[in-house]
């Protein structure tokens, strides 16, 4: 049995607050398989966000492993940690907030091939026109800046500047929610065909279980920074047995409502 893409085990992360320690984090175990979509679900508080900043390593644990590819990515420092970084990358809730809104978009999607030695300097002009193309916007984008376009537009920028380094594995936190339905629906269709196409892997953070029924094979539930629930996202979303899924899904009675075809449907 091969191993999989990323393993958590016993993530903890704890902070000091009013003279009192806080488990942001307190013994998180999941994994994610190559080309899975791994929902990691939960209320505003929850640690999704924190589980996030730790897979990244913005912010170091203090219990736990995270196994990388097959290999320790706690113990990966510099260089060896820049490299493996190319692998795993993130798509925030608000790009504007993410990039400098006065850049150019090829300026945010020149930096990934350029920090990571992709492409030669006079080669990245072509490479930053097929990754717009391939997120279904036109090259002559390249040219405006940040500010002066859509949200649907910087999302599918975002979605562009993560698949330039080929990840692995792509860190969506809530990256959809504040969207309007429509365009909702076509980057949602967008992460699915980029899936199929390309066998990434995705940890998709989210509040909104409709979302996570159009898109996840599993689901994480989180309360209070442990696991509250897991397991197959239909089973879970369809008959949850923790009280924070039961209130997920009473918040979200309309389920699928995306209008993708859910990941369950898919394998």
């Amino acid at each position: 049995m091969s191993s999989p893409l990323l393993a958590v085990s016993g993530l903890t992360k704890r902070y000091r607050r009013g003279g009192k320690t806080i488990a942001a984090v307190d013994d998180v175990s999941f994994d994610i398989e190559p080309g899975e979509t791994l929902a990691l679900a939960g209320p505003s508080g929850s640690g999704k966000s924190t589980v996030a900043r730790l897979l990244l390593r913005l912010i170091e644990p203090d219990a736990g492993r995270i196994e990388f590819e097959g290999g320790d990515f706690q113990a990966l420092n510099g260089t060896a940690l820049r490299a493996r970084r190319a692998r795993v990358q993130m798509v925030f809730q608000d790009p504007l907030a993410a990039f400098n809104p006065r850049a150019s978009v090829a300026r945010v999607l020149d930096d990934p091939l350029r920090i990571h030695g992709i492409a030669a300097r006079s080669a990245r002009p072509r490479r930053i026109a097929a990754l717009l193309e391939r997120v279904g916007l036109s090259a002559d984008l390249a040219a405006r800046a940040i500010h002066e376009i859509s949200g649907g537009q910087r999302q599918r920028i975002a979605i562009a500047r993560a698949i330039a380094t080929n990840p692995s594995l792509i860190i969506l936190d809530e990256a959809v929610s504040a969207l309007d339905v429509s365009v909702r629906r076509q980057i949602l269709q967008l992460l699915l065909d980029l899936q199929r196409e390309q066998r990434i892997a995705y940890l998709f953070i989210s509040h909104d279980l409709g979302v996570i029924s159009a898109i996840a094979h599993r689901v994480v539930i989180l309360d209070a920074g442990r696991v509250a629930e897991s397991g197959n996202a239909r089973a879970v979303i369809g008959t949850p047995q923790s009280a924070i899924g039961k209130a997920l899904v009473a918040a979200a009675p309309r389920l699928n409502r995306t209008g993708t075809q859910g990941a369950a449907d898919r394998q």
